[in-house]
């Protein structure tokens, strides 16, 4: 195993248990390890401190272990199988009504670039780290010694997601099974999940418990789901007894596969319509028809030299729902990009209420669910923001 050598001081951060070291901290390389390679990391003072896959780039090592051992079978088996009792223990698997939730969660799991999504009998396998890439067959028979018959089919997803300078040619495809059945259940309500092509790792995992908490709202109410991608707030909308349910996206693959999830659910039911449209368009064309409405937009900005111009998209997208949701409306709204701070996005909605004129009261501050935990060593894990407010 090829060793890495800190700068002087450059291990306090490790000393903190923070799972990332950076290209400025290291002070040379004992050999030369392959991009992806397992390394151990020495302090300036030549003790061992951690152990890590290597990666060319601004992130050198992404730890996955701060104990002198052997990376092999034995160690992600049992990283997965305390990560399966943390589920268990949440109540998000073994559960009768709900077969879906996110297994492995990066850093959060103390497995950064791996991500883990279960949905029935398949777990879907996303690398983020030409690490974690190069070691897939090797995580994938740990997972399936520890899931067991729990799952039948390991889909491995990373064509989209590893740094491209790898040079690492990745194919999505089945490391294990090969099953077409793609429907999964989330809280009793059935959907499709399209791993294959879909967003992700096919389904919009973390917002579940904000779905949930949307269905207590959606009575009476005449919802719209913007961004709606294949319609999970749309249904627990209906199942809440909203009067109307409109799902707008840009795709129109996500349309057709939120109208087949909406039939699973509530077959012929005509409160649901949906539209494949640009969203600032529709929101500029439509009326006052809504007093709910969901704006979960994509990240606007993935890296921090975006991060101006995204402020600005929430700001405008947010000053268009302000300008026309009904007085009473409810307002559910979302920032999944990861440099955009809670206080930024607080910010760039306040700026949209203030420029509304309007009185918006918080009624909760929302964030990603238990199953996508955020490592207390490493709070950038925490990502989703979200905000309910009450617009008079």
């Amino acid at each position: 195993m090829y060793k890495v050598y800190l700068k002087p001081g450059k291990e306090e951060s490790l000393k903190r248990f923070h799972p990332w070291i950076f290209s400025g901290a290291i002070a040379r390389f004992d050999g030369e390890p392959e991009e992806g390679e397992v390394v151990e990391i020495y302090t300036s003072q030549k003790e061992f401190i951690a152990a890590g896959h290597f990666q060319v780039g601004s992130i050198a090592v992404r730890v996955l272990t701060f104990q002198q051992e052997p990376i092999d079978h034995q160690f992600w088996k049992r990283k997965l199988q305390v990560a399966y009792e943390m589920r268990c223990a949440i109540g998000v698997a073994v559960n009768p009504i709900n077969d879906t939730y996110r297994l492995i969660h990066g850093e959060g799991d103390s497995l950064p670039g791996l991500i883990i999504d279960i949905y029935a009998k398949t777990a879907v396998m996303q690398a983020h780290s030409a690490g974690m890439h190069l070691d897939r067959m090797a995580i994938a028979e740990a997972l399936s010694e520890v899931m067991g018959d729990r799952i039948e089919n390991i889909y491995y997803k990373s064509e989209s997601t590893l740094p491209f300078k790898a040079d690492l040619f990745p194919e999505n495809g089945f490391l294990k099974g090969g099953s077409s059945d793609n429907m999964a259940q989330e809280y009793g309500l059935k959907f499709h999940v399209d791993w294959l092509k879909g967003q992700k790792t096919g389904f919009f995992v973390d917002q579940r418990e904000n779905r949930s908490l949307l269905e207590r709202y959606a009575k009476g109410r005449s919802v719209l789901n913007m961004f709606c991608y294949t319609g999970g707030f749309s249904f627990y909308a209906m199942r809440g007894g909203a009067a109307l349910v409109h799902s707008v996206d840009s795709s129109a693959k996500a349309i057709d596969l939120t109208n087949k999830n909406v039939e699973l659910n509530f077959p012929a039911d005509d409160r649901h319509a949906a539209y494949a449209d640009d969203a600032f368009k529709y929101l500029d064309r439509m009326g006052d028809q809504y007093d709910l409405i969901v704006l979960d937009p994509p990240a606007f900005a993935k890296h921090r030299d975006a991060l101006r111009n995204a402020l600005q998209g929430y700001r405008k997208l947010n000053a268009k729902a302000f300008e026309k949701i009904k007085p009473g409306g409810i307002l559910f709204t979302f920032s999944c990009s990861q440099v955009v701070t809670k206080d930024n996005f607080r910010t760039a909605i306040f700026t949209a209420a203030a420029l509304s004129g309007r009185n918006v009261r918080i009624l909760h501050q929302l964030t990603q669910p238990a199953d996508h935990p955020v490592s207390i060593y490493h709070p950038e894990g925490e990502y989703l923001k979200g905000l309910v407010l009450y617009v008079e």
